[in-house]
């Protein structure tokens, strides 16, 4: 059972697990360990099937174990795990990156969301020769020292506002301000902006649930960096290529200056990417005088799951079958809390989508995230898992879906809702 494997694991592993959120912390219970998956189905050690709408945390697009992705990497698998060399399959994946999202132009690969970030952040100050970075509350852009500042994910959902361990000259050049306002984002540039190096933000915040920007928002951003001559990155490790082919911005129509990507753009391995304007990049090493390397980066098999993925996402109607699907979803999950009484708010974008257990229409702030029940969602995330649906054990997490969804499962993890919300 999967409580001898957590003791088992406990035993070795921090926790029991090697990231926060996975401990099950903020909705008791054991977490379930993993065996297998394919498609839209996971498979516990213990040899339980759920239907599942974590999908590695947002990167399998295509579902499990898609087996065109599988073949790839195998191939290249077989060919070498990794050279410390470049290859022609980096070449190719960033061929895709520059050509399916137009603000960037030149791309670095890396092994992980975090390191994006991370070394986005530094290429800014680099670019800038200025400290100070704007960050939202509730966002989180990786574990990087100055970006655990009121963050979000794993750090909101433990309650934890920063982190033990990080210096205070390491959050002393972090500003923060709260996602969707517009006034105060205009109050910290009118007292800092000539020493502003960039601005971060997820356009589409997805690690306090999913919130959307309100119309004004993001193109606020943009103003603002320009006027002041500061760096607009838009971390879509989450929502690039998971909410549209061409990330968030195409969406909004805004255009960063600066881009981070993970997760689907690895296919489920461990890939990253930085990119953005030409004359920006190029003050990365070896062009330029900001430093970034990584053994393991562009590595081979990260490169062939990267490349399979983004050419099947390319396929006519997959984004609008996607969304179709997670709106099919949503809905059903706002009927059948109607039909019982139980406040409920959720909405999707493409892939991805976000329930909110709560009164309040339009949530869009991280104040309102933190007014949700949060023992409604613990009941929620409790009943489901017991009838076969798999969610992020977080109230703080969006949900994907998958192009393996089906309307079948789809209208299965309808019914275990509303089965769910009659004990409420």
């Amino acid at each position: 059972m999967s409580t001898d494997y957590f003791v088992q694991a406990k035993k070795v592993i921090p926790g029991g697990v090697n990231s926060p959120v996975r401990a099950f912390g903020s909705v008791g219970g054991t977490p379930v360990f993993i065996a297998s998956a394919s498609g839209s189905k996971v498979t516990s050690q213990d040899g339980r099937v759920f239907t599942d709408y974590v999908g590695s945390w947002g990167p399998m697009i295509l579902g499990h174990a898609d087996k065109r992705v599988v073949s790839r990497v195998r191939r290249a698998a077989e060919r070498g795990l990794s050279f410390g060399a470049p290859t022609i399959g980096e070449t190719e994946l960033a061929e895709l990156i520059c050509s399916l999202v137009p603000s960037i132009e030149r791309v670095r690969m890396v092994s992980s969301g975090t390191e994006a970030t991370m070394s986005a952040i530094r290429l800014a100050r680099g670019y800038t020769d200025r400290p100070l970075l704007l960050k939202f509350t509730g966002c989180y852009h990786g574990h990087a020292d100055a970006l655990l500042i009121k963050a979000g994910s794993g750090a909101l959902t433990l309650g934890i506002p920063g982190s033990a361990g990080v210096p205070a000259g390491a959050a002393q050049d972090t500003l923060t301000c709260d996602f969707n306002d517009v006034d105060g984002l205009r109050e910290v540039f009118a007292k800092y902006g000539d020493r502003i190096a960039c601005i971060i933000a997820e356009p589409i915040a997805g690690n306090m649930n999913m919130i959307f920007p309100t119309p004004e928002f993001l193109g606020v951003m943009r103003e603002l960096c320009d006027q002041h001559n500061s760096v607009l990155i838009f971390d879509e490790v989450m929502t690039g290529f998971r909410v549209a082919l061409g990330g968030a911005q195409s969406v909004y129509g805004i255009t960063p200056d600066l881009t981070t990507l993970g997760k689907v753009v690895g296919g489920g391995m461990p890939v990253g990417a930085f990119g953005g304007r030409r004359n920006i990049m190029e003050h990365v090493a070896p062009l330029g005088p900001v430093y970034q390397a990584g053994t393991l980066s562009g590595n081979p098999l990260g490169m062939a799951a990267g490349i399979e993925t983004l050419t099947h996402i390319q396929a006519p109607d997959f984004y609008s079958d996607l969304e179709n699907m997670a709106s099919r979803l949503v809905n059903g999950f706002k009927d059948a809390a109607a039909q019982h009484g139980v406040p409920l708010q959720a909405h999707c974008m493409g892939g991805m989508f976000g329930v909110f257990f709560s009164d309040e229409d339009n949530i869009n702030s991280y104040a309102k995230v933190t007014r949700c029940n949060l023992e409604h969602f613990k009941q929620f995330f409790r009943g489901m898992l017991e009838r076969g649906q798999y969610f992020a054990p977080s109230a703080y997490e969006a949900g994907f879906i998958s192009g393996a969804h089906t309307k079948a499962d789809v209208d299965g993890t309808i019914e275990a809702a509303k089965s769910v919300f009659a004990t409420f």
